[in-house]
């Protein structure tokens, strides 16, 4: 029986520890990861004179407060996930109705 328990335990414990990193790596993207050895990294992006956004690593719809900012990353930061239908539009659902 406490074998039993100690495994119920530290189930739990796998799944919370597993839950959290999930939500982590949802936070933080692809901007974790190395990229493959054979492409050279790709450039900063910083913003253009005029622009108040740079690329900060942010990729997903639900990271933006405006569809500005978030056309400006499509167009201007690598690996956004913005744009599903790759009609050039992102965030239609939340920012760019």
């Amino acid at each position: 029986m406490r074998n039993l328990i100690a495994f119920v335990v530290l189930l739990g414990l796998g799944w919370y520890g597993y839950s959290q990193y999930q939500r982590r790596a949802e936070l933080t993207g692809a901007a974790d990861f190395p990229p493959p050895f054979n492409r050279p990294s790709p450039a900063p992006h910083t913003s253009t004179p005029g622009t108040a956004y740079k690329c900060d690593g942010r990729v997903y719809c639900s990271q933006m407060t405006s569809c500005a900012e978030a056309t400006y990353f499509l167009q201007n930061c690598p690996g956004t996930k913005m744009d599903g239908n790759n009609d050039g539009i992102p965030c239609e659902k939340q920012w760019c109705k």
